[in-house]
């Protein structure tokens, strides 16, 4: 779903993919199995130290904000904490994301060996700094996840009872996440089109700036559609997944508390 995702969101204009189905079935045809997988490595190697600082940020923002400026436990607390460890998430994230974006899409085939050929390739014709390619982009997509993520989580758990169970307990938090995951994919992935566009680019003049004139220039272009293009195979991942994360985080942590 991720390769679809960056498919979908790279294409300017008219789609050459109907859904998602049509275009797994096209990437199988034209590149072969092992296509699906291409870029993988990115993010596999970020995944762990990603959600430990979307977590562990979150909760320390939280106190932070709580001893410095009395914010109380609510949702406005939850959505600030939420944005701020997403600005924190972002800055490790980007220089894989960039790479995954280069071996995802489907212009780039055959430049790259791998991954590791491609984070060489990159250091080569743009230095270090070519890493902070998007990385303003990424910031909006992951500070805009987090504090929708967060801030829906805190609502659902303020409206529905305590769970009697520890099965309850499971399903109550379930819910939270995936409806928070869902939510959150339904806010960002507006910027997450810009992000993918921004560091997909490699021919100089560069297209897209900023995040906000690109996102303007996707809208006009385009249509506002555009906007949202990959989200299907984005939500399908991001919202289940949402509620996968919060349920696994909090036995973790129940665990290390005993």
């Amino acid at each position: 779903l991720v390769v679809v995702k960056t498919r979908f969101q790279l294409q300017v204009g008219n789609s050459e993919y109907s859904s998602i189905l049509d275009c797994f079935k096209k990437i199988m045809a034209g590149e072969g199995p092992r296509a699906l997988y291409r870029g993988i490595p990115a993010p596999i190697l970020v995944e762990a130290p990603k959600r430990a600082i979307k977590f562990g940020a979150n909760d320390a923002f939280g106190h932070y904000y709580k001893d410095k400026f009395g914010f109380k436990d609510g949702k406005a607390l939850a959505v600030l904490t939420g944005v701020s460890a997403g600005i924190a998430e972002a800055i490790l994230v980007n220089p894989f994301e960039l790479v995954k974006i280069r071996m995802q899409d489907k212009g780039n085939a055959g430049v790259y060996n791998g991954t590791g050929d491609c984070v060489k390739k990159i250091f080569a014709s743009d230095g270090a700094l070519g890493f902070t390619r998007g990385l303003e982009a990424t910031m909006f997509r992951h500070a805009v996840w987090n504090g929708g993520y967060f801030g829906v989580i805190s609502g659902i758990r303020s409206t529905l009872p305590e769970a009697e169970t520890k099965q309850g307990t499971l399903a109550r938090n379930f819910v939270a996440g995936t409806l928070g995951g869902t939510f959150a994919t339904m806010l960002n992935t507006p910027f997450d089109v810009a992000k993918t566009r921004i560091q997909g680019q490699t021919a100089v003049p560069f297209k897209y700036g900023a995040t906000i004139p690109s996102i303007l220039l996707v809208a006009r272009e385009e249509g506002v559609g555009a906007l949202y293009k990959g989200f299907l195979p984005k939500v399908l991942r991001l919202g289940p997944g949402g509620g996968i994360l919060l349920v696994v985080y909090e036995v973790v942590t129940t665990y290390m508390r005993k």
